[in-house]
């Protein structure tokens, strides 16, 4: 694989990193403006809705430009936003930084998607997505566990400094390894002529709706490793390290199967995220499923991440970098979807493990239409890549076309 998507990893595990950590770092953000958890929570929301903002806006201003350019300029501004989130004088202020840093992440993952591909051996595009990504999960076993333990030690305001190191080094081996990739020919129009394909569209829901199940529970593992599991607060962040070790295993086999057929992988992916999910509602009682739960829906989640990329980007054709990045922005909506749905759950009095049903419910909602999706595919009425059913469906006229002359 090319030494150019380790440049790629570098940068994902920063953007992995600062989008986690402040959750571990709440507490200490909150203590140092006098504010309550839940308005310090608006720290996580600004930063989602900078992903929801970012993502189409930087890939429309930016896609006739160099993608290398491109990369660098976006982790430029992901360094300016930690300065400016690491000496933020407010709370306000810091909400504003977390925002801003948040907007270059769609945009950025959108461009390392199109990079990786274009430079992946023939038949290994899915491995060098897989890749790339491996620096989101690795992100959560190292980036986010390092980074609480400086914050609580010296300060949060020190983590946000660390990674926006990271980010300098990012640009560094950018600018070192990534060769010149061919800028996109199509005009903007074109970029955005993508959202009038339904395989875009499918794909987008399924990301929503079948991926926002994960984040169901994630958001409420925390209290369900505590107060139904029974773990110690202290073990809750080695419980925690699963989940990255779980994720970052599914995302390295997920290159495999993503290069066998990105359809079936999500199929089967979303299949096992809903017995996983009933699962850990059945068993959250008991410390060793609750922990086992939490590193097979994280492995069954990841393991679809190259596969939903790379339907993204053969359903969009012409503007795979518009849709990769509003992929992006898919991802932080079904965010805040499950972390929504799975309070809405408790707050009714269904108890700590119910969000797990709720992303029970998503996971099989996700399928549904991925299997639909994917009968429209095959039977030509919405062609995931037309490029591809135009060969069959030019054959067949070419058929009909020979028995007719037979037939005279």
């Amino acid at each position: 694989m090319p030494l150019a998507l380790l440049a790629l990893a570098v940068g994902a595990f920063g953007i992995g990193t600062t989008e986690f950590v402040a959750m571990g770092l709440l507490p200490e953000m909150a203590a140092t403006f006098d504010v309550s958890i839940p308005t310090a929570g608006w720290l996580i929301t600004a930063y989602a809705l900078g992903v929801v903002v970012g993502a189409p806006t930087l890939t429309a201003l930016t896609h006739s430009l160099p993608r290398r350019r491109v990369l660098v300029g976006l982790m430029v501004l992901f360094v300016v936003g930690h300065a400016a989130t690491a000496l933020a004088p407010t709370f306000g202020a810091l909400v504003a930084a977390r925002f801003f840093t948040g907007l270059m992440h769609g945009a950025f993952f959108g461009a390392c998607a199109v990079v990786a591909r274009a430079i992946a051996p023939a038949g290994k595009q899915g491995r060098a997505l897989s890749l790339v990504f491996t620096g989101l999960t690795v992100a959560n076993v190292v980036g986010v566990p390092l980074g609480t333990f400086i914050g609580q030690q010296l300060g949060w305001r020190a983590t946000f400094a660390v990674v926006g190191v990271i980010g300098l080094v990012t640009i560094a081996t950018l600018l070192a390894l990534v060769p010149p990739v061919r800028t996109s020919t199509g005009s903007l129009r074109s970029e955005f002529a993508a959202f009038r394909r339904a395989q875009v569209w499918f794909t987008l829901l399924i990301t929503i709706i079948g991926f926002g199940g994960m984040f169901a529970v994630v958001s409420y593992v925390a209290p369900i490793l505590t107060d139904v599991a029974g773990f110690p607060s202290s073990a809750v962040s080695w419980v925690l390290v699963l989940f990255g070790l779980g994720a970052t295993a599914g995302n390295l086999l997920g290159g495999r199967l993503a290069d066998w057929s990105p359809q079936r992988t999500l199929a089967l992916g979303l299949g096992t995220q809903v017995l996983v999910f009933v699962f850990i509602f059945l068993t959250a009682e008991h410390r060793v499923t609750a922990a086992a739960g939490v590193f097979l829906f994280a492995f069954a989640g990841f393991s679809m991440s190259s596969s939903i990329q790379t339907r993204g980007i053969v359903a969009a054709g012409g503007g795979a970098s518009m849709a990769s990045a509003a992929m992006q922005a898919a991802f932080n909506i079904g965010n805040a979807l499950g972390a929504f749905l799975g309070g809405v759950v408790i707050d009714a009095g269904y108890g700590l493990a119910s969000p797990a049903l709720v992303a029970a419910g998503l996971a099989t909602v996700g399928l549904l239409i991925s299997l639909w999706a994917t009968r429209l595919d095959t039977t030509g009425r919405a062609p995931l890549d037309p490029a591809v059913v135009a060969v069959p469906a030019q054959r067949r006229r070419a058929e009909a076309s020979t028995r007719k002359s037979v037939g005279a």
